[in-house]
Order: structure tokens, then sequence, then C-alpha cells
């Protein structure tokens, strides 16, 4: 089990201050001209690159690992009997055909939700209050809701974007292969085929698993959630051959980078002994890892990650990998360089 530093993590160490002009309302075009801070734990000052730079700021025998989950429309649009609007985000189906969803707004249990356009005929059921705004809700369309989404769903964007997204592409890896995600693992969002190709020219190996992003990863924490250490679940799987090809690179001294937070958390949780079904050939769970100051790091060496909400577990992880007060710094310093921030924005490099 790993320890936690001398003084526990506190909410307020998770908190900073952003001009509200910094927060990236479009994504940058290409893709790998964002900027890249790079930083590495003990450094007296970061370095402002390029993402388009990275094959020439890693070295030869590094392993980058990446999750290739895709985005789902997983927002949706209902009307309780009442005639109030409801904003429900689909977040994971469960196994008795029920999904678990984020409702913005306040149903009742039992109460049928009609979709808001009424000649769709979808209709679901509030079965469950599952507390923080998440419900168990059945559809009662014949058709399933991954169709039914593919039909009436809205790319989820963040709410702090409120600038319509012209290619819904862009909130999408260009590698992304599983569908299943409730929001973009936005790290990778940086990546091109060029910058791929150039990344193999050099040396550098690329590895995909894939974590299907929900609750577990934009939940903001509470004071709770720092005292149970626990994160919502979220699934994953690895081919058991990825796994073996990133413990050979760490047992060869080669490094192994991590390609978001969601990437960092399914490494170490397997590094760590977590559970995973073999099924296949691939290793399969689910991760409710809450990764903090004072974890100690086994699977991962470097990580590569944008620039994160006050209040969130991404946060604290960064916190975890580079220190709580070389962390502020950085950040500090993004501000001041007039960085981009969150889903959209820049990104960092981390050893």
């Amino acid at each position: 089990m790993n320890g936690w530093s001398p003084r526990a993590l506190r909410l307020d160490d998770l908190e900073y201050d952003l001009p509200p002009e910094l927060i990236a309302q479009t994504p940058i075009e290409p893709r790998d001209a964002a900027r890249l801070l790079v930083y590495s734990r003990g450094d007296a000052v970061p370095e402002d690159r390029r993402v388009a730079e990275l094959a020439a700021l890693l070295r030869p025998g590094d392993v980058i690992v990446r999750n290739d989950t895709r985005v789902y429309a997983a927002r949706t649009r209902f009307v309780r009997p009442t005639g109030g609007r409801l904003e429900i985000l689909f977040l994971r189906p469960d196994a008795d055909d029920t999904w678990e969803v984020l409702v913005r707004g306040r149903p009742v249990q039992g109460e049928a939700l009609v979709h808001i356009d009424r000649q769709s005929g979808w209709e679901v059921r509030c079965e469950e209050k599952l507390g923080e705004g998440r419900w168990r809700v059945r559809s009662l369309a014949g058709d399933s809701v991954p169709v039914l989404l593919q039909r009436h769903g809205e790319t989820p964007l963040p709410p702090y974007i409120h600038t319509a997204l012209a290619d819904s592409d862009r909130y999408q890896t260009v590698y992304a292969q599983h569908q299943g995600s409730a929001a973009a693992p936005t790290a990778g969002l940086h990546f091109t085929r060029r910058l791929e190709v150039e990344l193999r020219a050099a040396g550098v190996t690329i590895e995909e698993l894939t974590l299907h992003v929900g609750l577990g990863t934009f939940k903001p924490l509470t004071a709770e959630t720092l005292s149970v250490r626990k994160l919502h679940s979220e699934r994953f799987t690895i081919a058991a051959r990825t796994w073996r090809h990133i413990a050979e690179a760490r047992s060869e001294g080669r490094r192994v980078i991590a390609v978001g937070t969601t990437t960092v958390r399914t490494l170490e949780h397997l590094a760590a002994g977590g559970a995973a079904a073999v099924r296949g050939d691939a290793l399969v769970g689910e991760v409710d890892l809450f990764i903090a100051p004072g974890w100690e790091f086994r699977a991962v060496d470097a990580i590569i990650t944008n620039f994160h909400l006050p209040r969130t577990s991404l946060l604290a992880l960064v916190m975890a990998f580079i220190g709580v007060g070389e962390t502020q710094r950085l950040y500090r310093h993004a501000v001041a360089e007039r960085y981009r921030f969150y889903s959209f924005g820049d990104a960092t490099l981390l050893t």
C-alpha cells in the first residue's frame, strides 16, 4: 500500500488563479502546434517548447503509452412530465441493461423522461438515485442506447467551453479506436500522424491501452474524496503483450512515458497489483485509483498531460509526480507565459 506525504493534501493546495481568457475555447491547428512546457522534478526552471518538437525531446528506447478510447455523443436533453428540461450525460452501461448517467436537473425516482425531440420515441425511466447528480436509468425505446445516442446525442464538450465545435473529430484523438468515453483523453489530442512517424523514426515505441473516461476522471474533488482516497471506477483493457512490453522496458532501464492521467492511473493500478481479469489475450478491469502526493510510482517515468482544473484528481496526480510546490510554481509560470489551459489547451512533459 502506498503511503502519504507527512502533510496530507488539502483542497486549498489544488487551487490556483487563472484568468478566464486563458481557457482555450477552440483547438489549435495543427494539433501538434500546441505549446509544451517541459519540466523535470528538481529543475530550477521549466523549458518552453512545442509538441511538434517531442521526438527531439525523447530518447531512443522510450515507450509512449496512450489511451485509444473513443468519445461517443454522450450528452442528451430530455423533458420531465411537468415540462421541465433536463440535460443527461450517459456515463456507462450496467450489466442489467440500465445506464449510469449524470443529470443536470432534478428528476423524481420512477419518473419517465421524454427526449426533447418527441418524434424520436425515446423515453428513459429514472430507476435509482445514486447521489452527486448520478442516476441509474432504463431506456424504454426499442433501439439500444448507443444507437439512440448516435442519432440524438451531442459531443460532450466540457461546460467551460462555450464555442461550438466546427468538427466533432477535433474532440477525438487521431488514434481513437474503442468507443466508450464520456470525455476525451485530452493529452492525446496533440498527436498527429506526422508526429507519430517522427517519434518512431527517433526510436520511440508507441503502445496503447483503453480506459473509458467517466466520472472518475472529471468529477471535482471533495474533502470526503481526499479522506477515502477512491474515485468513481472506470473500465480498462490492455493487451497482455502490451503490458509485457512495458514491463520489459522498465526492467531494461528504458523510460515509460504515459500520455494523459487516464493512462497513468491504469498503468499504476496494474503495477501496484490492482485487480485485472484475463479475457482472451487482454487484461480487463476497473480503476478507482486516486493518486495523490505520497504515491510511489512503479510504472511511469514521464507524463505528457494538459493543464488541469483546480480541485481535480488530475491536478493531484501531477502534484504526486513532481511535488505540490513545484506544480504550483509550474502553473504560475504557465499563467505568466500565457499558456492555453484545459481540454483544448497546451501540454506539459513532466519527468
